[in-house]
């Protein structure tokens, strides 16, 4: 059902399965059954997790596994009651997003660039691509890792992506962005090509924007992630401050702290429910706030520096 009906990835599925393996192991001890659960067991499980000093959120997300399973169940008339019905849900603090201020951004673009300028190769010009669709688009890596060979051969200037759910969105490309895919495809067609003539390989570029010799077949995320902290050591900016994720919360941050309406974010960034979104204008807050206490007149901190 997850993967059929609701396009969920295949690492969704996986972590499911997990969750539910890990609760059918702690039943076994209590003598139950998966189909013969009741509400008292899921609090009983709940209490296990909170004295192993779980994680508030990861303890949410397995009841939310739960959840998911048992109204599947439900649905599909195996069981006649929701035993998680009645359960809340862990309190949790909600994390801020981790971002990253705008002349950071820019110290990365100008070190992917320069990268680009001086030595021409195909990796540099990919890499300076890579982070430039991040940044400007704020797509997922795994969504970026899997665009097709073809992604802007329609309109390059509109980038359609494929999404959670299988579902597509279209996402606008600044100049800059545009810029640094068509030099980089350029350059990957030209050494295909120099490949091919060479050993008569197949066309293997064609099927991936950023191809690679993997089994997948083309970048995968962790590489993409060790790349970009090799390019905050070169732009200056601290590596464990940079991932592909952080540079999706850069763009939506940013955009909002220019004016961009919520609603317009959301789609871009492709997130099914708004409340996802407004965790940015929780950020954008924090940083008014901080704003006033360091700088208005009537501020403790603002007389006393």
């Amino acid at each position: 059902m997850l993967a059929v009906e609701r396009g969920a990835a295949k690492n969704t599925c996986e972590a499911y399965r997990r969750d539910i393996e890990h609760f059918a192991v702690f039943l076994k001890d209590r003598a139950v059954t998966l189909l013969g659960v009741e509400a008292t067991d899921i609090r009983a499980y709940l209490v296990q997790l909170s004295r192993a000093q779980m994680a508030p959120r990861t303890a949410a997300r397995r009841l939310s596994a739960l959840r998911q399973f048992y109204r599947f169940l439900l649905s599909e008339g195996v069981r006649a009651v929701d035993p998680t019905s009645t359960i809340d849900s862990p309190r949790q603090g909600r994390a801020l997003p981790k971002i990253l201020s705008e002349a950071e951004v820019e110290r990365l673009l100008a070190a992917a660039r320069a990268r680009g300028d001086v030595r021409e190769g195909t990796e540099s010009l990919r890499l300076a691509a890579l982070v430039e669709l991040l940044y400007a688009t704020g797509m997922r890596i795994s969504e970026m890792i899997s665009l097709p060979g073809t992604a802007l051969a329609r309109n390059p200037r509109v980038l359609v992506v494929r999404g959670k759910g299988d579902k597509e969105r279209m996402v606008p490309l600044s100049e800059p962005a545009r810029d640094a895919v068509a030099r980089y495809m350029t350059a990957q067609r030209e050494a295909a090509a120099r490949a091919r003539r060479r050993s008569r390989a197949p066309d293997v570029a064609a099927r991936w924007l950023f191809p690679s010799s993997g089994r997948s077949g083309h970048l995968t995320r962790q590489r993409v992630a060790q790349l970009l902290k090799e390019l905050a050591v070169e732009a200056g900016v601290e590596p464990a401050k940079v991932s592909p994720h952080v540079l999706r919360h850069a763009f939506a941050s940013h955009l909002l702290d220019h004016g961009a309406d919520l609603r317009s974010v959301q789609k871009m960034l492709g997130h099914a429910d708004i409340s996802t979104t407004q965790i940015y204008t929780h950020v954008l807050n924090d940083r008014l706030r901080t704003l006033v206490h360091d700088h208005h007149p009537m501020s403790k901190r603002a007389q006393n520096p």
